[in-house]
């Protein structure tokens, strides 16, 4: 990674103080591409507000910004200090996400100023398409933290839009904006005429769980502390950071996919020790079982096995203890058994446990030859919850074993900071048994936010589970390359040797977790998803629709000039069987498609 700081020239960044009407000062920034403007004002001396355009057109008109802070008798307005301004070019090599190549391009401007007679600071990065925002605590040396009643950070939206409103693990409303009530997660997407905005936030490490709600405007939202009435900031202090996507189609909003990754602290150190990527059968609770599962994860390329709640007794009880299994489960017999086969054991553990002792179980884990842990029931949503999670990851990460995070939390790009952080639940996925209007959805709302286990759950000759799955077969297998997870959880009920189907099963064989490269194709929120992934030499597409039938055609003109491919297809028969054909087809070939509703196409394309 390279980090380049340079004087930002004036055809990039201009910045002018000005008098007009109520508004004393202004400053304006453009992208790298100059296609994204942001403007900050201070109107009438007592209200910081900005204004944000793409394209030349008006997409947040101007709103407020600000943190409200618990001094009532200060000297009111609002002054501004000092600005600085700065470019950064940045290109991150990962081999843990949806592409390999990051590039974080952006322009800067921090702006200071005093309110309530304190020293704040708002720093703005505007790239090609979004901007962020994050407010800066300076420690004046007087006092060692304050405490913030609200943040004012307000969204004035510039058209009608609709919002897909979700908390944590629920199913999306999508509801008219004028007509929200209540709150709406992040990251929230709004869907307009030609129009498509995501609002999220990143770098999460210690505040507390913030959602939108409608704001003071009709058409408008604003950032509301939902789980606390405030939150504590230790000096110098910094929030998260405030996003804002923009583009024109659905499947464009992937562009920012990345961006809370981007904004995210990078790892505090460089190391050759790089986490092991892949998938995962969960095994009952016993020593058999595991041999089982073992032998399945062989045979199917999966790199672990996983025993979840109960392998340590009941996980809400306080007499169940994380540092001794049950005695159905010899788990020295299993490491080595999984060791000899080059399948690694992960395990679970409750949030009660953790925090009695969590200390003691990663060294404890590491001489039993664990490889990784998974987080359950943990508080994701509180200020408290939140800073004790960032500490948790900062341990297990250090400790070199992989973490994947349950229940209400998601991500804010810290798997940059934390790389051993592979995944984490906060989504509706198989264990809650999904429409397919829902992981149609996903993809364009909360996948933008970073990886999820989406648990998935798959027949076999002596188990439907026609209680989980609400979408075929073939839409099963699309989803594993549409929903982007470095360690994704397969078969998520399934007992190995249920598993006779190795025809209708291969495709998870294969599929990788992390890619090179990924290509949103087509789609629309609600209706279906076209993504195309490579990892070496190999592309993988998935394709899914909603609750109705999608007919079009796929043009393959992303594969390489002169070379011959062999496509595996494989699409939803009759009598929810799966069809497999295979193709020769090279670049621009067109492949026309029909998904039945609730279907799904999934494709593996390898050199001739």
């Amino acid at each position: 990674m390279k980090k380049i700081a340079i004087a930002v020239v004036s055809l990039l960044i201009c910045s002018t103080l000005v008098a007009f009407g109520q508004v004393k000062e202004i400053a304006r920034i453009l992208s790298p591409g100059a296609g994204t403007q942001l403007e900050v004002a201070l109107f009438a001396q007592k209200q910081l507000k900005y204004r944000v355009s793409n394209q030349g057109k008006t997409v947040v008109g101007w709103s407020e910004l600000g943190l409200e802070l618990n001094f009532p008798d200060a000297v009111p307005g609002i002054k501004i200090t000092g600005t600085t301004r700065s470019s950064h070019r940045e290109k991150i090599v990962t081999r843990l996400g949806e592409n390999q190549i990051i590039y974080n391009n952006y322009n800067q401007i921090r702006i200071k100023y005093l309110s309530q007679g304190t020293d704040l600071s708002v720093i703005f990065r505007v790239f090609n398409g979004s901007i962020a925002m994050q407010y800066l605590i300076a420690n004046s040396g007087k006092q060692k933290e304050v405490t913030i009643l609200k943040e004012k950070t307000e969204f004035r939206l510039s058209q009608a839009y609709t919002l897909y409103q979700y908390h944590q693990e629920s199913v999306f409303t999508p509801i008219p904006l004028d007509s929200l009530t209540g709150s709406s997660d992040l990251p929230s997407t709004l869907a307009g005429n030609n129009s498509y905005i995501s609002i999220g936030e990143a770098d999460n490490t210690g505040y507390t769980k913030a959602e939108l709600t409608p704001g003071s405007a009709r058409g408008s939202l604003q950032i509301a502390f939902t789980k606390d009435k405030r939150v504590n900031a230790v000096l110098p202090f910094s929030s998260p950071w405030r996003t804002i996507g923009i583009a024109e189609t659905a499947t464009g909003l992937h562009h920012f996919s990345e961006l809370p990754y981007k904004l995210a602290h990078p790892a505090a150190s460089q190391t050759t020790n790089t986490p092991l990527a892949g998938k995962l059968i969960r095994a009952q609770l016993d020593t058999q079982s595991g041999f089982d599962c073992i032998d399945f994860a062989e045979k199917m390329n999966f790199q672990y096995i996983m025993f979840d709640a109960g392998w340590y007794g009941p996980e809400r009880s306080t007499s169940s203890d994380p540092r001794v299994p049950i005695q159905a489960i010899d788990m020295e017999r299993v490491v080595k058994y999984g060791q000899q086969h080059g399948i690694g054991v992960i395990l679970y553990v409750n949030y009660m446990a953790l925090r009695n002792h969590l200390d003691e179980i990663l060294p404890l884990y590491k001489k039993w030859g664990i490889k990784g842990i998974k987080f359950g029931f943990i508080d994701g949503l509180t200020q408290s919850g939140t800073k004790w999670l960032a500490t948790a990851m900062r341990k297990v990460n250090d400790s070199g074993l992989i973490l994947n995070i349950h229940d209400n939390y998601k991500p804010t790009g810290l798997s940059r900071t934390f790389p051993f952080l592979l995944t984490q639940e906060g989504i509706r996925g198989d264990e809650n048994s999904p429409d397919a209007f829902h992981t149609t959805v996903l993809p364009y709302t909360r996948f933008l936010a970073g990886a999820a286990d989406f648990t998935f759950c798959f027949p076999n000759p002596k188990q439907q589970f026609a209680k989980n799955l609400k979408v075929s077969k073939a839409q099963q297998l699309a989803l594993t390359v549409i929903n982007f997870s470095p360690l994704q959880s397969i078969f998520w009920y399934g007992k190995p040797k249920d598993y006779t189907n190795w025809d209708e099963i291969a495709f998870f064989k294969t599929v990788p977790t992390v890619w090179d490269r990924s290509i949103y194709l087509q789609g629309e929120i609600g209706k279906n998803i076209c993504v195309a992934r490579k990892h070496g030499k190999k592309w993988f597409i998935g394709s899914a629709a909603g609750k109705y039938e999608w007919q079009g055609t796929l043009n393959l003109d992303f594969l390489d000039e002169g070379k011959s491919y062999q496509a595996t297809i494989w699409t939803d028969a009759d009598n929810q069987k799966l069809s497999k054909k295979i193709l020769r087809i090279k670049k621009g070939f067109s492949l026309p498609f029909y998904i039945k509703p609730a279907g799904g196409l999934a494709i593996e394309i390898s050199p001739g």
